[in-house]
């Protein structure tokens, strides 16, 4: 930290990095992280998302149901399908400064 005068609460510390432990914990899975990153571009339904990503429907409804539980995605359905989206804007933050310093530049 470049100023030492400021004074930071222990506490407040310490519930933030709980926080930011948890979030990192879900994107610690490279499939977790695929769905996030093409969901960040927009909402998407399941068959959309697998044949974008290549990913197979059973590990797809694991790491949909992970990031559900989570409350990092949310759902909406329309008729058949049900539809994902991000629903942490500053999961969407994190997730570009990762494109940012990780994805191949065009």
């Amino acid at each position: 930290m470049a100023n030492q005068s400021l004074t930071l609460d222990p506490q407040a510390l310490r519930s933030a990095a709980g926080q930011a432990v948890a979030t990192l914990k879900v994107l610690a899975n490279e499939d977790r992280l695929l769905l996030l990153c093409q969901l960040s571009q927009g909402e998407m339904c399941v068959s959309e998302m697998e044949e974008a990503l290549g990913i197979r429907q059973p590990t797809l409804s694991q790491q949909l149901g992970v990031l559900r539980s989570e409350e990092v995605v949310s759902t909406r359905r329309q008729g058949k399908n049900i539809y994902y989206s991000v629903a942490d804007a500053a999961l969407l933050d994190i997730l570009a400064v990762l494109y940012r310093l990780y994805c191949p530049k065009d």
